[in-house]
């Protein structure tokens, strides 16, 4: 493991480790509108490079749009997983 990873670790196990009361906050404002707010900014998923075969009109359509095929790839099977994973069951009403 890099040194500055590891150092990094450390500094937030410390800042983990501090309780709630000596956390100075005075200096962060309050956000109360969240309207504006950005999912997932900052979230970046670890990538595993791949071999794939696709069809090659199937590549010829995803590169007929521009550059970044491959973040298109991803995106369409992430919102196929998605789309295709289980749905919590309610439970149901007691009469």
């Amino acid at each position: 493991m890099k040194v500055k990873i590891r150092k990094q670790i450390r500094e937030i196990a410390t800042l983990a480790a501090l309780p709630e009361a000596k956390i100075d906050t005075s200096d962060i404002r309050e956000l109360k509108d969240w309207r504006r707010a950005t999912v997932g900014k900052f979230y970046r998923p670890i990538k595993m490079p791949v071999t794939i075969r696709l069809d090659v009109d199937v590549l010829a359509w995803l590169k007929s749009h521009g550059r970044g095929y491959q973040t298109r790839v991803n995106f369409l099977l992430r919102r196929a997983m998605l789309e295709n994973a289980p749905r919590p069951r309610r439970a149901k009403a007691q009469r």
